[in-house]
């Protein structure tokens, strides 16, 4: 039997344990996939972590260690060194696999007119939304509680600035169950129907931040396909496909 798992902290559910544990079962395959909770005392003491990336065939790696899981690895494949994070975990190599299924989910709601993004939060999901939307042709700028150079404040979001960026993508875990009456503090009332609103969080379906854009009539999407494209991406990987 082949195992595979997750490591982040906390891990009250987890999109990957249900889609590989479906998948084994519907397929016959020999295999199981765990949830391995990493506390960051426990992280920082660095034992369990390298003990898990010998033993499993394949491990995803969810907030907030993709940025830090980096210095246990032997390399990076061209894609992780570009985004500067990792959710896959094969062999001692690191990959990141978020942002193609972040692109695949996004791509077919963009108009002529998306050129610019706001992409909420810094974290690993962030740098892979950012290189993603450049992929595809689209400026991001980052947003943050504590802005530095080339970032932007959620109090510096006005008028104008909510007219250019078309496109916004919460890329923090604010909404997400159980915190499901929070959102990211940004002017809702300015949005409008030229607005994407992208939603990296799947628990619940409909979060907060895009049930305040669909009440202004903007496009909506939840995280949800992102996650099923990063996690075939994922088992191609484990299986050299």
């Amino acid at each position: 039997m082949r195992h595979y798992g997750i490591i982040g902290f906390p891990l009250l559910h987890s999109f990957s344990a249900k889609f590989f544990s479906e998948k084994f079962a519907n397929e016959h395959i020999d295999a199981e996939y765990s949830l391995y909770p990493i506390d960051k005392d426990e992280w920082a003491k660095g034992e369990r972590v390298k003990n898990l990336l010998h033993r499993l065939a394949g491990l995803n790696v969810t907030m907030p260690y993709k940025q830090e899981v980096i210095a246990y690895l032997d390399r990076l494949d061209d894609t992780a060194k570009a985004v500067g994070a990792v959710n896959v975990v094969h062999q001692g190599v690191g990959y990141n696999t978020d942002c193609l299924g972040f692109m695949s989910s996004l791509q077919p709601l963009l108009r002529d007119y998306d050129r610019e993004a706001l992409v909420l939060g810094t974290g690993g999901a962030a740098k892979a939304v950012v290189y993603g939307l450049k992929q595809l042709g689209i400026s991001p700028t980052l947003v943050s509680r504590t802005p530095g150079e080339g970032m932007l404040g959620y109090d510096q979001l006005t008028k104008e600035i909510m007219e250019r960026f078309t496109v916004i993508v919460n890329c923090t875990p604010l909404g997400m169950y159980p915190d499901i009456d929070t959102c990211a503090p940004i002017p809702y009332e300015m949005i409008t129907p030229r607005h994407l609103l992208f939603d990296c969080v799947y628990n619940p379906e409909e979060t907060l931040f895009l049930r305040k854009g669909k009440a202004q009539g903007a496009t909506i999407r939840n995280g949800i396909e992102m996650l099923i494209g990063q996690a075939k991406a994922a088992w191609k990987i484990w299986n050299n496909e």
